[in-house]
């Protein structure tokens, strides 16, 4: 297959949205080329593709447009699914997905308002914290005795959600190590450490027109 023929991801190395994305695109064996972009430098190409201007944007090789992470996720898992995220060994592909909403709606906008405050007005980011923090205790209660958020293996809910804890315990890394987590901050150094992890987060060069990169050739092998 020429790089011509593969899906085009539009990414951004930092982005959580865009971290999940690529977690299943490698996992599944997904090879793509892939344009890691300048937020305040968005491409034209990608604009065209998506007007919301946000990554992650895949483009397959029909023409067909995925513009949000969770349905680039699915589409992966969807053709390969070696490691049966998508089937958590405790719950169901629904009850990932509502806990998937709970992060990607309430906590993110904590998530934000926390780490930007600056960007919003009449914000109090302690307050903000502190609402996250209701979440980050709610997956610490599930992972009492039991390793993952979905029984004892490794579930879509698991790599759509820790990018997300990722950002935030980093905003205050003393904050987060010190609170009375320990099952959540296990799991959350156990992902971050996994090889898949370090995978997806080779820093690339930003892309410019005529220098595409092949993502993850040795994952389809």
């Amino acid at each position: 297959m020429s790089d011509r023929n593969l899906p085009v991801l539009y990414t951004f190395r930092r982005c959580p949205y865009a971290m999940r994305a690529r977690l299943a695109l490698y996992v599944s064996h997904q090879v793509c080329q892939l344009r890691e972009i300048v937020l305040r430098d968005k491409p034209a190409h990608m604009l065209e593709q998506s007007a919301k201007g946000t990554v992650p944007v895949l483009i397959l090789e029909d023409g067909t447009v995925l513009d949000e992470s969770l349905d680039i996720m699915l589409w992966a898992l969807g053709r390969q699914d070696p490691y049966g995220w998508l089937t958590p060994s405790a719950g169901t592909l629904s009850d990932m997905e509502d806990l998937i909403a709970q992060n990607d709606g309430p906590f993110k906008q904590h998530l934000d308002r926390y780490k930007y405050p600056t960007r919003y007005e009449n914000v109090d980011p302690m307050e903000q914290r502190a609402g996250g923090a209701l979440f980050l205790e709610d997956l610490n209660a599930r992972l009492e005795g039991q390793d993952y958020l979905f029984g004892q293996t490794q579930s879509l809910a698991d790599m759509a959600i820790f990018p997300f804890i990722r950002q935030f315990a980093n905003t205050d890394r003393d904050w987060f190590d010190g609170l009375d987590l320990k099952p959540l901050q296990t799991w959350l150094a156990g992902h971050l450490e996994m090889d898949l992890f370090k995978a997806i987060m080779v820093k690339w060069k930003v892309w410019s027109e005529g220098q595409d990169v092949v993502l993850f050739p040795d994952a389809a092998s």
